[in-house]
């Protein structure tokens, strides 16, 4: 049920109204827009249509949410959210996802040595990349693969952040590590695997920091808008969509990119969306343009990997643009965001 509440609906309506709530045992998210400020309530749909919630003070209207994400859902949330990441260093510039910028996210798919990480940060800081992309914990299908360098990755990835003043996104893969990646990460990331990983969820979502959640191989639009729901659920607003290709019967790519979902996301949810293409079609020479026809669609950012040497890359090395592949790919980003008023 969303409560819309009258333009010149005052602070103490708004808590009266939310102490009301509270009372019934039920739960509230306040939106508040440039035009109308709305409370969202959730629990015991019984309860909430048994109330009179037409006739408190400062309410204009009541409706009730069909969608089972009713946080993540578009109808009750006046604008669309923005996700502003502080200044690393003090001086430094913010980044906003969600905004008029499509935000570009690159790095190595894992973190292999502290040197090389310097040495890609650098290089996406340069062509424009707004956040640094690696991976400390690495979930593999086989158990014999390349897992990541583990606490000794985040401490490189601590020290890339603090010395280039870079934002960085990680992926978090088990509730024990929490607040061990939080105190590196700028936004952690679920992985598609993890897409269902209910405790895991519901853990970030009692963090304060923004969190990034990655469409499972073979779930729906919906199933990965009720996985934002667990987290949004749990107090944290800041979430992010990320598209990253589905598995399909097509053998020529290794995933379907599906950017039929950046529409139909934006179109439900209030959230922003990512596109990693990386993943969505495991080709190098596909990622580009993916990328151009991403942005095209409506995406609020990019993640893409790059490495020096893909051949000798110990994770997803057949998906890494090269570095000057990089730099030719942020050029046709930029291009295509001026031709719909946007930036890169």
């Amino acid at each position: 049920m969303i409560i819309v509440l009258k333009k010149k609906a005052t602070e103490r309506q708004i808590q009266h109204i939310v102490a009301a709530v509270h009372g019934w045992k039920l739960k509230v998210n306040i939106s508040r827009g440039t035009e109308r400020t709305v409370i969202g309530l959730i629990g015991d749909e019984r309860v909430i249509r048994s109330k009179p919630l037409d006739m408190f003070p400062g309410v204009e209207s009541v409706l009730s949410v069909l969608k089972p994400y009713k946080l993540a859902a578009a109808e009750g949330h006046p604008e669309r959210t923005r996700i502003q990441l502080p200044p690393v260093h003090r001086g430094g510039r913010p980044v906003v996802i969600g905004g008029p910028q499509v935000v570009v996210m690159a790095g190595p798919c894992a973190i292999e040595s502290r040197a090389l990480l310097f040495d890609l940060g650098r290089r996406v800081q340069q062509a424009g990349g707004r956040i640094l992309r690696a991976g400390a914990f690495k979930p593999r299908t086989s158990p014999y693969s390349f897992q990541g360098l583990g606490v000794e990755g985040l401490r490189y990835l601590a020290e890339v952040r603090a010395e280039l003043g870079l934002h960085v996104i990680t992926e978090v893969m088990d509730t024990r590590d929490v607040e061990l990646v939080a105190g590196v990460a700028d936004v952690l990331q679920v992985g598609a695997r993890n897409m269902q990983n209910f405790n895991l969820l519901k853990a970030l979502g009692r963090l304060r920091k923004p969190v990034m959640i990655k469409r499972g191989l073979a779930n729906t639009l919906e199933e990965l808008l009720m996985s934002a729901e667990y987290v949004l659920s749990e107090g944290n607003h800041d979430v992010l969509l990320c598209e990253r290709g589905i598995r399909t019967f097509e053998p020529l790519t290794r995933n379907t990119l599906d950017l039929s979902a950046v529409p139909v996301l934006q179109r439900e949810s209030h959230l922003p969306v990512i596109v990693d293409p990386s993943h969505g079609t495991g080709h190098w020479d596909l990622v580009v343009p993916m990328a151009r026809a991403a942005v095209a669609a409506g995406a609020d950012g990019i993640m893409v990997e790059i490495h020096p040497h893909p051949a000798e890359a110990l994770s997803d090395g057949s998906q890494a643009l090269l570095p000057k592949n990089f730099v030719k790919m942020m050029q046709a980003l930029r291009a295509v965001a001026r031709a719909l008023g946007r930036n890169v």
